[in-house]
């Protein structure tokens, strides 16, 4: 299978990149690290820009796209750490009043047993009358532990793993800027072997994400689904790990934006049921396919 993706969908892509450098750069994130919260304001943007009613159909106020153009803005979403119940958002417009123009917040939870933004939200779906507040790791994602429940939606594991993925991407990103720019010894640190083999894996795992990912969106199997979440998470995870391996000392510091990506990374893949579940319905189809 071969993923081009279409003028269109580069447009979008694009579009989506440009608005959250505008509205979203790395001052808005350090300022929203500071001072933790919803911005509405940018939440009706998106709304605007259709991020939300992306996949309702044009009679129903939408933009008509499919699951890869909603992979593809989630995949930014995920680079730029964009804050906020994105998902369960998205998940909600054409159910719940104001969710498609991003008039209301919605938040979810999601099966797996945690809630996100349940104080910002607007509306709360799910079980959260038990929800016991948690302290989360991300300072940009506030959490409450909800019992699990229902296997979580398919299409919200598969735009938490586009999350991840946009993640993924920028933590390679910085890790090869860095390595350009950080002189050692009279040269750039990506100069050495060590360096020049971790900024190669997380390359490597970066696109095999990806790869995997677009190609869920395009089938929209379980089971393909399951396995880009795995690939995301990996990529996502140990992608931060190593950018901050690659950045050194400072890699540790406050300042420096890798602990975020590492964060971030670590909350979501506990998100939707996580790992396991994945790994749970894998398993279940393997098993199955052994028996033919």
């Amino acid at each position: 299978m071969r993923f081009q993706l279409t003028d269109d969908q580069r447009a979008l892509r694009s579009g989506v990149r440009e608005l959250l450098a505008r509205r979203f750069g790395r001052e808005a994130l350090r300022a929203a690290v500071e001072r933790p919260g919803l911005d509405r304001a940018l939440w009706r943007e998106l709304g605007t820009a259709g991020f939300f009613a992306l996949r309702l159909p044009e009679t129903a106020g939408g933009v008509g796209l499919g699951l890869p153009e909603a992979v593809l803005m989630f995949e930014e979403a995920g680079r730029a750490l964009l804050p906020g119940p994105l998902v369960a958002t998205h998940l909600a417009a054409g159910n719940v009043p104001g969710a498609a123009e991003g008039e209301t917040v919605v938040a979810a939870a999601d099966g797996g047993g945690l809630l996100e933004w349940r104080a910002a939200a607007d509306v709360v779906l799910g079980d959260a009358v038990d929800a016991v507040p948690l302290r989360s790791v991300d300072p940009l994602t506030p959490l409450h532990r909800v019992p699990a429940s229902d296997t979580p939606d398919p299409v919200a594991v598969l735009l938490t793993a586009a999350e991840q993925l946009g993640t993924a991407t920028r933590a390679c990103e910085l890790a090869v800027q860095h390595a350009r720019t950080r002189q050692q010894f009279g040269q750039p640190i990506g100069a050495f072997q060590a360096v020049k083999h971790l900024c190669a894996e997380l390359l490597a795992r970066v696109e095999v994400a990806r790869a995997a990912v677009y190609a869920a969106a395009v089938t929209a199997d379980p089971a393909d689904i399951a396995a880009a979440r795995l690939l995301a998470d990996d990529a996502a995870v140990r992608g931060a790990r190593d950018c901050l391996q690659v950045h050194g000392g400072m890699g540790f510091t406050w300042e420096a934006d890798v602990h975020l990506l590492l964060k971030r990374a670590w909350v979501r893949a506990r998100r939707a049921g996580g790992g396991a579940e994945s790994e749970e319905l894998l398993a279940r189809e393997l098993l199955s396919g052994a028996g033919r």
